[in-house]
């Protein structure tokens, strides 16, 4: 199955163009994105289950790696301790990143499930770890918690568990 999605950044002016190719063999996203403090790309890959594979993003021509097997992290080539329990990416451009831990984790309504992410922010390409929270609160609503600040917003997602409204950050065009 392929997917087209088309996000608009709200709190940073930005336009994304990710197509997502989703197999038995896994899930593969490339991503465009622009606006008037950055542009790049996004490749990204994970498993049939949405199990964060690894990420090749470029913006405003520097470049950044990272790649997760098991409990080891990579960023650059350079082991990341610190990322050892995470199991997800989170990229500040891109509400896609949203769908990993929703899809992996497949909670039921009124299900909760805390998170370690490798947030990643654009255009600055650094990596840090940050705990988060999923809460279903209905059939196609998230309510994300920031566990390190006092964010927090309820995400509304698609069938396919993409983002449809990240309120105050993105909407989808199509």
């Amino acid at each position: 199955m392929r997917i087209r999605a088309v996000w608009i950044g709200l709190e940073a002016p930005t336009a994304e163009d990710c197509e997502i190719s989703i197999t038995d063999r896994g899930v593969e996203v490339r991503s465009t994105f622009s606006g008037d403090a950055v542009d790049g790309a996004y490749r990204l890959q994970a498993s049939s289950t949405w199990e964060f594979e690894s990420l090749s993003v470029t913006a405003n021509g520097r470049h950044l790696q990272v790649r997760r097997a098991g409990n080891m992290w990579l960023v650059d080539d350079t082991a990341r301790p610190d990322l050892h329990e995470a199991r997800e990416v989170d990229l500040s451009v891109s509400p896609l990143t949203n769908s990993l831990p929703i899809r992996r984790l497949g909670l039921q309504v009124g299900q909760s499930a805390d998170i370690l992410a490798a947030y990643i922010r654009v255009p600055e390409l650094d990596v840090m770890p940050s705990p988060q929270r999923y809460t279903r609160t209905g059939a196609c609503e998230y309510l994300y918690e920031s566990r390190s600040s006092d964010f927090r917003r309820t995400i509304t997602v698609d069938r396919n568990g993409l983002v449809t409204d990240y309120p105050g950050l993105f909407t989808r065009e199509n």
